[in-house]
C-alpha cells in the first residue's frame, strides 16, 4: 500500500523547507515520490511546461520529484505503475484548496491501493490573521481540511502572536493537532507520529471534502444556468474588497497593528465581508480569482529595477493585488539576480546562471501591461 500525504500552505509558507526535513529525518528507507502541482510557479521551479504531462527530476535523498499539468487522476495513476512507491507527498498550489485536491486522492483510493494518511497545512505564525482577512477561502480552506497544522515562523513569534495565531486557526478547525515548536526543535520523526496519529480525523475530512466537492459542483451548476450576470457582479465586487483589505493592511508597519485590527473585525465584524465570501466563492477555484504572468527573456537588469517593482507591489495596488513573485535575471553588472517576493516581503540575492532569464507574477486582477513596463519589458 502506499501512503500519500497532503502538505498544502498559502505561497510562502515553506512548505518546501518542511518537506525537506520530512525527506531528510522522517522517510529515510522508504521509496518516496514528491508531486508538485503548483499553480503558476512552476514556471521558476521546473522551467515553463509546454506540454501537459509529468515532468520529472530526482531530488536527493532518493526522493523522485514530478511536476504534474494537465490531468491530475490519471498522471497519479501513471505515477503509482511507474515508481511503485512507499509513499507519496503532494505538494499543491499555494493558492489551491486542499479539499479538492483531497478529492482527486479520495478517488484514487477506490482504484488503487493507496490510503490518504497525511493533511498537513503549513502557516506562517505571522502572517496568519492578515492572510485570512486577504485572501479568504482559499486560505482558509487549507486549515478547515487538515489534521495537522503546522506553524512556521513561531521561533520569531512573540508569545502572544502565537497564542492568537493557535486562536484563529482553533475557530476553523478545533480538532486539528497544531504544531507551535520552532522546526529546528522538533524531529522530523515526532512530526510523522503527529501526522500520522490523526487517522481517525483524517476519515472525517475525508467525508467532509465530498459533500464539500458535491456543494459545490451543484452551485456552480445553478449559478451558471440561473444567474449568470449576477456572479459576474459579484466576483468583481469580492475582488475590490480584497483590495481595500489588502492596502489597509499595508498601512500597518507592525504585526502586533495587524494583531488589533484583525480584534476588531473579527467574527463579529459588521462590513460583510465574511458572509460575502461565504455565500458566494464556494464555488471558485484559484483560477477564477488569480492569474498567472510569467516571461522567459535574455534581458539584461539593473537590480534597482528589480528593487523598484518589489517595492511597488509591496506598496500599491496600481498593478493588481500582487501576492507572488520571483524570478532570475542576468545583471547588467555582471551575475545573475535571484529575486522573491511573498505577501508585501520581498529578497533580491545572487544567484547562479540559469539557461535563461525567468520572471513569474501571481495575483488578483493583474495588469500585465504595467508589469511588463516596470520590470522594462515593454
Amino acid at each position: 500500500m502506499t501512503k500519500i500525504d497532503i502538505i498544502s500552505g498559502f505561497l510562502g509558507a515553506g512548505k518546501t523547507t518542511y518537506i525537506k526535513k520530512m525527506l531528510e529525518e522522517a522517510y529515510k528507507g522508504e521509496k518516496v515520490v514528491l508531486i508538485e502541482n503548483e499553480f503558476g510557479e512552476v514556471g521558476i521551479d521546473g522551467g515553463f511546461l509546454k506540454d501537459a504531462g509529468i515532468t520529472i527530476s530526482e531530488m536527493n535523498s532518493g526522493c523522485i520529484c514530478c511536476s504534474l499539468v494537465g490531468d491530475f487522476d490519471k498522471n497519479l495513476h501513471e505515477v503509482l505503475e511507474k515508481f511503485s512507491p512507499d509513499r507519496i507527498l503532494i505538494e499543491p498550489s499555494g493558492v489551491g484548496k486542499l479539499s479538492d485536491v483531497m478529492t482527486s486522492v479520495i478517488k484514487l483510493e477506490e482504484s488503487a491501493d493507496v490510503k490518504l494518511t497525511g493533511l498537513v497545512t503549513v502557516v506562517n505564525a505571522l502572517k496568519a490573521s492578515k492572510q485570512m482577512k486577504a485572501f479568504g477561502e482559499f486560505f482558509n480552506n487549507q486549515i478547515e481540511f487538515a489534521t495537522t497544522v503546522v506553524l512556521s515562523r513561531s521561533q520569531t513569534a512573540t508569545e502572544d502572536q502565537l497564542e492568537f495565531c493557535v486562536k484563529q486557526i482553533q475557530k476553523l478547525n478545533p480538532k486539528a493537532a497544531i504544531i507551535t515548536t520552532p522546526w529546528d526543535e522538533i524531529t522530523g520523526e515526532k512530526l510523522l507520529s503527529v501526522m500520522e496519529g490523526q487517522d481517525n480525523l483524517a476519515s472525517d475530512m475525508k467525508r467532509l471534502a465530498e459533500e464539500a466537492h458535491e456543494h459545490e459542483e451543484e452551485e456552480h451548476e445553478h449559478e451558471h444556468h440561473h444567474d449568470h450576470d449576477h456572479e459576474e457582479h459579484e466576483h468583481e465586487h469580492h475582488h475590490d474588497h480584497d483590495h481595500e483589505e489588502h492596502e489597509h493592511h499595508h498601512d500597518h508597519d507592525h504585526e502586533e497593528h495587524d494583531h488589533e485590527h484583525h480584534h476588531e473585525h473579527g467574527e463579529n465584524c459588521t462590513c460583510g465581508c465574511h458572509d460575502h465570501d461565504h455565500e458566494h466563492h464556494h464555488h471558485h477555484h484559484a483560477d477564477d480569482v488569480f492569474t498567472t504572468w510569467g516571461k522567459e527573456t535574455p534581458h539584461k537588469f539593473e537590480k534597482s529595477t528589480i528593487e523598484n517593482a518589489m517595492k511597488a507591489f509591496a506598496n500599491t495596488n496600481d498593478y493588481g493585488t500582487i501576492i507572488r513573485s520571483k524570478g532570475m535575471v542576468e545583471d547588467v553588472n555582471g551575475g545573475w539576480i535571484y529575486f522573491d517576493f511573498v505577501d508585501g516581503e520581498y529578497e533580491l540575492r545572487t544567484g547562479e546562471p540559469d539557461y535563461t532569464g525567468r520572471l513569474v507574477v501571481i495575483g488578483a486582477d493583474i495588469d500585465e501591461h504595467k508589469i511588463e513596463e516596470i520590470f522594462g519589458l515593454e
